[in-house]
């Protein structure tokens, strides 16, 4: 009777080590113990499991080991989930945490289906993530280089006389600027070095980005994007490759959700009180989603940037696009009329933008946007 129940394990993984427990039908939890991470390891685990069950469920922590076990799992025929850490069930009192206890846990959980999966991207789309991510990276590390230099100056009495934005005077400034100093003239040169260092990554990595999105399958979504206000090309790249395959949000709440702009809320009986945002869900698309929100400031229009763009995409995205740039530049105005705080107001914007951009992703991949058009 054995192989015509389902067999729940629960995996807790490490870099070096996989603690498993198992659960047959309703039965009580047993301990698989600790194997290694490699394939031979994999291999042997899987075939216990399967002449315990003819259907095995197993499930484990999202976590730095990424998704190549859940590839492996569902290759062999096994049902796999990769749960949110962030949402395992937990007791109030519990402060015993082991391996062990993990991998029960989790059978218990799957069991009673407590848990969230979270996404796992197709190999495809999880590499161009990552490409993505590395651009991503070094804009981060251009910033932070930049920060340090500028740090440096002010710590030694050196301040630039007009705005230190890195514009064309400012880097002419910096280029010409000199120390009395050797030693310290030798660390202001590391500091430059390192800026056109990470500038020049970020200019590779941005022309590998061009290159490579053209033959991504979410290219016409990529396009259909870019004809919205305040979405340009590395937008709309960042945000679709966080997001993935729009398709598997059913309704646009669930992407406001899942992106975290949505209010936090603790409600009982008649009383209702809404919080702050939530934050949950992937931090980097929901800062380049509020980033992008901002330019709903202004009154709606289509700049001569926002014209170019539009170049070969389908006229209904590009009234739907003109829907939501009227939309949204009205409901900023209509909350800063009701003195509303100005980071409010544009938290609000952007969680109507991403029901926008929900939309019009779906519709770009639809109606299968051209390649000709530009992806700049």
């Amino acid at each position: 009777m054995e192989h015509d129940s389902t067999v729940y394990v629960g995996l807790d993984v490490h870099k070096e080590s996989i603690t498993a427990a198992y659960a047959v039908g309703i039965s009580e939890v047993e301990l698989l113990g600790k194997i290694g991470t490699t394939k031979t390891d994999i291999d042997h685990l899987c075939k216990r499991l399967q002449s315990k069950a003819r259907h095995v469920n197993v499930v484990y922590e999202a976590g730095p080991s990424g998704y190549g076990l859940y590839r492996d799992l569902v290759q062999k025929g096994f049902e796999c989930m990769v749960c949110a850490p962030s949402l395992i069930p937990k007791k109030p009192g519990e402060r015993v945490k082991t391996d062990r206890r993990d991998a029960v846990k989790l059978v218990r959980a799957l069991r009673a289906g407590d848990l969230s999966a979270v996404h796992v991207p197709d190999v495809e789309d999880e590499a161009f993530r990552d490409l993505a991510r590395a651009w991503a990276a070094a804009k981060m590390d251009l910033r932070q280089a930049r920060q340090r230099l500028k740090s440096f100056l002010l710590a030694h009495g050196v301040r630039y006389a007009g705005h230190a934005d890195w514009g064309a005077a400012h880097r002419r400034w910096v280029s010409t600027f000199a120390f009395p100093n050797h030693w310290q003239q030798l660390t202001f040169d590391e500091c430059r070095r390192t800026i056109e260092d990470r500038l020049a990554q970020c200019d590779r990595l941005e022309a590998t980005l061009h290159a490579a999105v053209v033959s991504w399958r979410f290219y016409p979504a990529i396009l259909g994007l870019q004809a919205m206000r305040g979405i340009q090309f590395i937008t709309a790249v960042g945000m679709l490759s966080e997001l993935g395959d729009l398709s598997r949000f059913e309704h646009p709440r669930q992407l406001m959700a899942w992106l975290g702009v949505t209010p936090s809320e603790h409600s009982s009986g008649d009383r209702r009180r809404q919080g702050s945002i939530t934050k949950t869900g992937n931090s980097y698309a929901r800062k380049l989603l509020v980033e992008a929100a901002w330019s709903y400031r202004y009154p709606a229009r289509v700049s001569p940037d926002i014209q170019r763009r539009h170049e070969g995409i389908p006229k209904p995205i590009i009234d739907r696009a003109w829907d939501a740039q009227v939309r949204l530049c009205r409901r900023y105005r209509k909350l800063a009329a009701r003195g509303k705080n100005v980071n409010i107001a544009v938290v609000a914007v952007a969680r109507e933008l991403a029901g926008f951009i929900w939309d019009i992703g779906r519709l770009a991949m639809s109606l299968s946007v051209p390649y000709e058009a530009q992806a700049a």
